[in-house]
């Protein structure tokens, strides 16, 4: 695939492929992630390289690009070979099951730039919880992403009490969002306003989840090795919301 040209590259920028436009930047020097395209893979140096703030830069800045429609352009097999020995995700995110909010693509990231867990609702669970203390305390990635959406139908079958197999138990872990939500209006799947109100306060609480019950993953963010954070994806215009932790 081609490359193209984001801004000069001078002496500040040091090996500029990597992560969303795979930058390393040197302690000393002033936190400027130019992006440019990625011929390869994330490496350890350049994953090391950025604190967890400047990890959720540049998800912002991919983020921007997605909605312009200014996407990396990527050469997929170079990144492919490039991660064939080993991966250093800078990030670890866990999203909904809805096909139309893939991480990646909304994020612009590449392969061997975020390890991505998906079930619907974005619940945490034991597996989830396990797979974000691997992410984090053994491949050091250095962002816990919980990415809720809009108009999310395991938000809505978790308001009109759907009953459905295995399904059951997965709403069950969402249904606590919705007393805890304070909305004035119609309380109802079939106010998509509410839906979202309702889905904003699912992420939140899965961000006390997830501290609550991962005593890992909290001393990490207490030491500021990593970041606990959550976002908001909207369907209609591809914004991702960053939320208060």
């Amino acid at each position: 695939m081609g490359t193209s040209s984001h801004g000069s590259a001078g002496p500040s920028f040091v090996n500029r492929r990597g992560f969303l436009g795979k930058c390393a930047v040197a302690p000393f020097l002033p936190v400027l992630m130019q992006l440019s395209p990625g011929s390869g893979s994330l490496t350890k140096e350049q994953r090391d390289a950025m604190t967890p703030s400047q990890v959720i830069e540049e998800l912002k800045k991919g983020n921007e690009r997605f909605r312009a429609g200014k996407m990396i352009a990527r050469d997929y097999r170079a990144e492919k070979r490039s991660s064939a020995a080993g991966q250093y995700p800078a990030a670890v995110l866990l999203g909904c099951l809805d096909s139309r909010v893939p991480p990646e693509i909304v994020f612009d990231a590449g392969i061997g730039d975020t390890f991505t867990g998906r079930v619907a609702g974005n619940v945490v669970n034991d597996d989830m919880l396990g797979s974000m203390e691997f992410a984090c305390a053994v491949s050091g990635a250095k962002v816990v992403l919980v990415l809720g959406h809009t108009s999310c139908g395991a938000v809505k079958g978790a308001i009109d009490d759907v009953v459905l197999g295995n399904l059951t138990g997965l709403l069950a872990r969402i249904k606590p969002a919705i007393p805890a939500t304070k909305y004035d209006g119609e309380k109802s799947s079939k106010n998509p306003a509410y839906v979202d109100a309702v889905a904003r306060t699912n992420v939140a609480m899965s961000l006390k989840e997830i501290r609550r019950r991962s005593p890992i993953l909290e001393g990490l963010e207490t030491k500021g090795t990593i970041k606990i954070a959550g976002a908001m994806y909207s369907l209609n215009n591809g914004v991702v919301e960053f939320l208060g932790s």
